[in-house]
C-alpha cells in the first residue's frame, strides 16, 4: 500500500547502501533450480550444466564514483571493468565475458567515448575477457557506466562469504589503503589547480597511490595461486568498501566473530609516508578507505604451511565464535569493536 503524503519518509542515507540492498531484496525467493545463489555475495551463481556461471554488476555514476577533472576517460573505462572482474575472482572463478552499458550527456563528443572504450578494450585484452554486449542511451547530466561481468567455475571450486569457521585464519592479498590515499592526493591537486590554473601537479612521490586509484588491477592471479598451492578458502570477498566492512560481511554471513591484528595489516611505504603527511591514521585508512580490490579470505589453519612463505598473502587475524564479536586488536593489545565505516554512496554530500 502506498504511504500517505503526510507520513514520514525514510532517508536512503539512514539505511546506507547495504541496508538499502537488504531492504529491497530480503523477500526475494528464487524460483529456478538454475539459480544457485542470488543476492548476497560478490556474484550471483547460475548452473547450466557441468560449470556454474557467475554474474556481477556494478554501476558507476559521475560525481558519485568518479571525478573527470582528474580521472582520464581511458583509465575510467579500465577501472569500470576491474571493479566487476574483482567480484568474479572473489568467488574463486574465471571471468570470461562482460557487457557494458553507458548513459552519456551531449557534452561528450564521440572522441571522449572512444577514449572510454579504449580503456574497456585494454582491460578485456589484458584479462582475456570478451565484450559481448550492452546498451547506450542519453543522460540529462553526466556519465553513467554499468558493467556486468560473467564468469565460470566448477561447482566444487566456488567460494562464498558464508563458509568461515571459528579458528580459521583471516588472510589478505597485497596491501591496503593506497587507493584511498591516491584519491586524497588527487583531490588536493584539484584544489591547488582551482586556486591557480597555472600550477603543475607534483605527483612524483605518490605514483603508487595514484595508480592504485586511477588504474587498479583485479586479482585474477589468486584463484590460480590457490590451485597451485592446493588451498581452497573457506570464505572470500573482495575489498571494495574498506577492510572492516568486508570482514563484517564474512562474519555476519558465516555467523562467526574475528580478531583482526592492527600490526599485521599490510601497508606500502608510500601509504605510511602519505598518512604522516596528511595526518591520517594508517589503520583507519586500511579499515575504511576502500577501492583496493584486493581479496580477503579465510582458510583452515591446517593450510597455513602452504601459504606462509607466499609474498602475495598476509595473515591478519583469525575467526572466533560469534558470541565473542568482531574486534581490532591494537598494537597496545587493546580490543576495539569493528564497525563498518566504509564509503556510503547514499550519504548526502555537504
Amino acid at each position: 500500500m502506498l504511504k500517505d503524503k503526510n507520513e514520514e519518509r525514510t532517508s536512503l542515507a539512514e539505511l546506507g547502501e547495504f541496508g538499502l540492498i537488504q531492504h529491497l531484496t530480503n523477500t526475494i525467493k528464487l524460483a529456478h533450480k538454475s539459480s544457485v545463489k542470488g543476492v548476497g555475495d560478490d556474484a550471483a551463481v547460475l548452473e547450466f550444466g557441468k560449470k556454474q556461471v557467475l554474474i556481477s554488476t556494478d554501476l558507476l555514476v559521475e560525481g558519485i564514483h568518479f571525478d573527470l577533472s582528474y580521472m582520464p576517460l581511458k583509465h575510467l573505462g579500465y577501472k569500470a571493468v576491474m571493479v566487476n572482474l574483482s567480484d568474479v575472482y572473489a568467488m574463486n572463478a574465471t571471468a570470461t565475458q562482460i557487457t557494458v552499458s553507458i548513459a552519456v550527456s551531449n557534452r561528450f563528443p564521440l572522441e571522449a567515448i572512444e577514449e572510454l572504450y579504449a580503456g574497456i578494450h585494454l582491460a578485456c585484452k589484458t584479462y582475456n575477457v570478451d565484450l559481448v554486449g550492452g546498451d547506450t542511451t542519453s543522460s540529462t547530466k553526466g556519465l553513467l557506466i554499468s558493467v556486468t561481468a560473467i564468469g565460470q567455475a566448477d561447482k566444487k571450486d566456488i567460494v562464498y562469504r558464508n563458509g568461515a569457521k571459528s579458528g580459521d585464519l583471516l588472510v589478505v592479498t597485497g596491501d591496503l589503503g593506497a587507493a584511498y590515499l591516491g584519491l586524497q592526493v588527487l583531490e588536493r591537486e584539484k584544489q591547488v589547480f582551482q586556486a591557480n590554473p597555472n600550477a603543475q601537479p607534483d605527483l612524483d612521490n605518490y605514483t603508487y597511490l595514484v595508480e592504485r586509484q586511477l588504474k587498479p588491477e583485479a586479482r585474477r592471479d589468486i584463484p590460480q595461486l590457490f590451485t597451485d598451492l592446493e588451498v581452497k578458502p573457506t570464505a572470500m570477498i573482495d575489498i571494495s568498501d574498506g577492510l572492516s566492512s568486508e570482514i563484517i560481511h564474512i562474519c555476519q554471513q558465516s555467523k562467526v566473530g574475528c580478531n583482526l591484528y592492527e600490526d599485521k595489516i599490510p601497508l606500502d611505504q608510500q601509504v605510511i609516508s602519505a598518512c604522516e603527511e596528511f595526518n591520517i591514521d594508517s589503520t583507519m585508512v586500511a579499515l575504511s578507505g576502500g577501492e583496493d580490490y584486493e581479496l580477503l579470505f579465510t582458510i583452515d589453519p591446517a593450510d597455513y604451511p602452504k601459504i606462509k612463505a607466499n609474498p602475495h598473502l598476509t595473515v591478519i587475524g583469525h575467526m572466533t565464535d560469534q558470541n565473542e564479536g568482531m574486534h581490532l586488536v591494537t598494537r597496545a593489545n587493546q580490543k576495539i569493536e569493528l564497525t563498518a565505516q566504509g564509503w556510503n554512496s547514499l550519504l548526502k554530500k555537504s
